[in-house]
């Protein structure tokens, strides 16, 4: 009974353990449902999609009424002293405007590709602040173990210290010694739990609450074998490179819709305007062909405005992509530096290990010193550390690498949790419905539950 009672219990206080600690993927789970910058962007992409609706509906006919009622004094020469009221419907459309309407329609759907490939970019970004904060909280704790575990060896080094001393082995000047890294030992670890601190601060900011334990770091997820490979990919896949082709495309219309902008416009309208007694008292049908002859130079000015812009975009795409090109070599170059660094201080660890064994017998023997034994008890705290950090880099590192792949996504990942739907509200406003229809009233109640 008390063995069951017993394993009861162990299995009840390890799965609870279980239970609190969170892994990596939570943490990036938790600041993508919690994140108000995806929110903020998400709301930028929705104006977006707007601005498709907007040059959709420059393309249907206007109608509009206007009613008055107009006061009467004289009316054939006899004062009548009375009002008169007229209502009056018109409509009118572009019947050909030279594809302007069309160019308009074409940037709204490049701005929606640009603002999409943007919040994919905050996405990236937000998951790898977690990923950072994440890691940086695992290596807070594991250096908080790490001093505390070199506090307890110093305390038990300045003990002997104090009984070799007592009996005549060692002088004054290697207890004071001793004393003194204890001292800076306790400052190291204040200073470790401070850093734990600051750390958990900044993972709350990350994913919304504050860390459980940190489990340990999964394994990593896969990149390409080879540095021309990940710059290939990038070129296809990055983020910020795709802002700028859609940037680019947008500039191009630009130049386009101002050129269409100097030829004519053809327009239809219409109107009927009824009296107080519903007779039809007016009527009106044109075709009317316009066109600008002068306008002191602004004309060509907007052309040459848009031709600028339009250099200004093929000039930044060229720099983005060879932003890109640095920014994977130089992830890249952290990748190795960190796999070399993880494979120096394990045999950094196994040597300073053998060594400070090794003192610590010499120094109970009487051949070595106290300084002795604490040299080698810091020079093995140092290699773990080393160890931690070099870890802690490669995993962050990789991430990085990732989002500069534009790979750094929830989907990609496989965090197995539903995403924001960028399809969803597109589909219903990129045809402009009106807010009377059933579509538009649908889009009402869609939008009011995305601003929850």
């Amino acid at each position: 009974m008390r063995f069951w009672s017993f394993l009861l219990i162990f299995l009840t206080i390890f799965l609870v353990q279980q239970t609190k600690a969170e892994s990596l993927s939570d943490a990036m789970i938790a600041a993508y449902k919690n994140s108000n910058l995806l929110a903020q962007n998400r709301t930028v992409l929705r104006a977006a999609d707007e601005e498709l609706a907007t040059a959709v509906s420059d393309l249907r006919p206007i109608f509009a009424y206007s009613a008055s009622r107009v006061y009467v004094g004289e009316k054939s020469g006899v004062n009548v002293d009375t009002f008169a009221n007229y209502l009056t419907l018109s409509g009118s459309i572009e019947l050909y405007n030279f594809g302007r309407g069309k160019l308009s329609k074409a940037a709204a759907q490049e701005l929606i590709l640009s603002a999409r490939q943007t919040l994919v970019g905050v996405e990236q970004s937000v998951l790898l602040t977690a990923v950072n904060a994440f890691v940086d909280v695992r290596l807070a704790q594991e250096t908080v173990s790490l001093r505390q575990n070199n506090y307890r060896l110093i305390s038990q080094e300045l003990d002997a210290a104090k009984a070799r001393f007592e009996v005549g082995e060692i002088t004054q000047t290697d207890v004071a010694i001793a004393q003194s890294r204890l001292a800076a030992s306790r400052a190291n670890l204040a200073a470790a739990e401070g850093t734990l601190l600051v750390g958990r601060e900044a993972y709350k900011v990350a994913t919304g609450a504050y860390p459980n334990d940190v489990v340990n770091l999964p394994a990593l997820p896969e990149v390409p074998d080879t540095l021309d490979a990940a710059i290939a990919l990038a070129r296809a896949s990055n983020v910020d490179l795709a802002v700028a082709r859609h940037t680019a495309k947008i500039a191009d219309l630009g130049v386009q819709s101002a050129r269409a902008a100097l030829r004519p416009t053809l327009k239809a309208s219409a109107s009927a305007g009824y009296d107080d007694g519903g007779d039809l008292d007016s009527t009106g049908l044109s075709v009317t062909l316009s066109q600008t002859i002068y306008s002191g130079g602004a004309s060509a000015s907007a052309v040459r405005l848009a031709v600028n812009g339009q250099n200004r975009a093929q000039a930044a795409l060229r720099q983005a992509a060879v932003l890109v090109d640095q920014s994977v070599a130089n992830n890249w170059s952290a990748l190795k530096v960190a796999k070399a660094g993880i494979d120096a201080a394990k045999l950094q660890i196994e040597a300073s290990q053998i060594a400070y064994n090794g003192v610590r017998e010499e120094a109970s023997l009487g051949s070595r010193t106290t300084l002795d034994v604490l040299n080698a008890e810091q020079d093995l705290l140092d290699a773990k550390d080393a160890s931690l950090s070099a870890e802690s880099r490669l995993y962050s590192g990789t991430y990085a690498l990732l989002a500069s792949l534009g790979m750094l996504t929830v989907d990609h990942l496989g965090l197995g949790m539903p995403t924001y739907d960028v399809s969803t509200y597109y589909d219903a406003v990129k045809n402009a419905p009106i807010s009377q229809s059933a579509q538009g009233k649908r889009l009402d109640k869609l939008l009011k539950s995305l601003g929850k």
